[in-house]
């Protein structure tokens, strides 16, 4: 199981700094969404420059002109786009051809999707590469939300799947468990008061 960080920091200088200090920790380094729409895509150029060895992930959550989208993205040196999984179909048919056109790959992101599991095993029949078991910021602080039911989803899917939403050092060992081909560690990454201590156990925890 690969660790993938994401950055949900807002500067490009930031982001470079956390970077420059989990990096050695981590397979995919993932721009996040709000440092995206904050600093354009010449952020992605910036971490990939800085970090060729990594994938580096562009967490576009795009929902329209996939294909478009993708290229630019892509072009700036990602290596993994997302496209949301309420999107439609040709959205996600158009992503991929990009991502076929760049040898790079599309992943799915299931955020705000009911029935994960259906639409996991639809989109990869389409070509995401993975789909992202994911529970957003604002679901997570809603009554009910349980961790577990990210982890089912990625079970019962049997197809490749990544988790996002709640990872840490006492959650990841059970993601690794459910099968995933990725944890996205957040929060417990960025918001440590030593963030190179943290990627470090997370990644020692990966049996």
């Amino acid at each position: 199981m690969k660790l993938q960080v994401a950055m949900d920091v807002l500067t490009t200088e930031a982001a470079l700094t956390l970077a420059g200090q989990v990096a050695a920790y981590v397979d995919i380094i993932e721009l996040g969404t709000p440092l995206i729409k904050h600093e354009g895509l010449s952020a992605v150029r910036a971490i990939k420059d800085a970090h060729p060895d990594k994938m580096v992930f562009a967490d576009l959550k795009t929902m329209d002109a996939g294909e478009l989208e993708a290229d630019i993205a892509f072009s700036a040196g990602a290596d993994y786009v997302t496209v949301l999984g309420t999107a439609g179909d040709s959205t996600i048919i158009g992503a991929v051809k990009a991502a076929k056109a760049h040898k790079k790959g599309i992943v799915v992101d299931l955020i705000g999707v009911a029935d994960k599991v259906t639409r996991a095993k639809e989109v990869t029949a389409l070509g995401a590469v993975f789909v992202e078991m994911h529970a957003g910021l604002d679901e997570q602080a809603e009554p009910g939300f349980t961790f577990e039911t990210l982890l089912n989803d990625g079970e019962t899917a049997k197809v490749p799947f990544s988790v996002a939403g709640g990872i840490n050092a006492s959650t990841i060992a059970a993601v690794q468990r459910a099968g995933a081909t990725v944890a996205v560690a957040g929060s417990s990454i960025y918001s440590a008061a030593d963030p190179t201590a943290a990627a470090a156990a997370l990644k020692a925890a990966i049996l």
